[in-house]
């Protein structure tokens, strides 16, 4: 799904993208008024995320989120029927939403695992180095406590 996610739900983002998300955040792209999100979200076919009731309500495609917590966040969108599902093999960039390949050889940080051991993938836009690693664990975790309380209420994915 193609997602604008606003400044106000800005510790989804990387959940979404690390889920196979191509997500976009307004504060990458330092969208701050309403119309500039709206226009960026009709032109690129995408969804608004947002907690802005008057942001929302005005967008073509939205999700309203209510919750502040992280968490909270992620069981509304579950709720909206945004997969929350890791990738088995990442697509998008957690950092800058850019296309990932993987690194079949040549040099990697000194800090990347060894590529016979651990797959590692690296942002055609940006250059960061992803692996499944303790963080990709964290957020495995946090996804699986979302959904072992799924259920909870419905939000809904509005379209004009």
């Amino acid at each position: 799904m193609r997602l604008l996610v606003d400044l106000m739900c800005g510790g989804v983002v990387s959940y979404l993208r690390m889920c196979g998300h191509d997500t976009v955040y307004t504060g990458d792209r330092a969208l701050e008024a309403d119309d500039a999100i709206r226009d960026v979200a009709r032109e690129e076919g995408r969804t608004i995320v947002t907690r802005d009731v008057d942001l929302a309500t005005r967008a073509e495609r939205s999700i309203l989120l209510e919750s502040r917590p992280v968490e909270g966040q992620l069981a509304e969108l579950a709720a909206a029927g945004i997969d929350l599902e890791l990738e088995s093999e990442p697509t998008y960039c957690g950092a800058c939403n850019g296309d990932l390949e993987r690194v079949e050889s040549g040099s990697t940080p000194e800090y990347a695992p060894d590529l016979a051991e651990t797959a590692v993938w690296r942002c055609r836009d940006c250059g960061q180095h992803f692996w499944k690693g303790s963080h990709w664990d964290r957020v495995r975790e946090t996804l699986e406590r979302v959904h072992s309380s799924a259920g909870t209420g419905e939000t809904d994915v509005r379209e004009s």
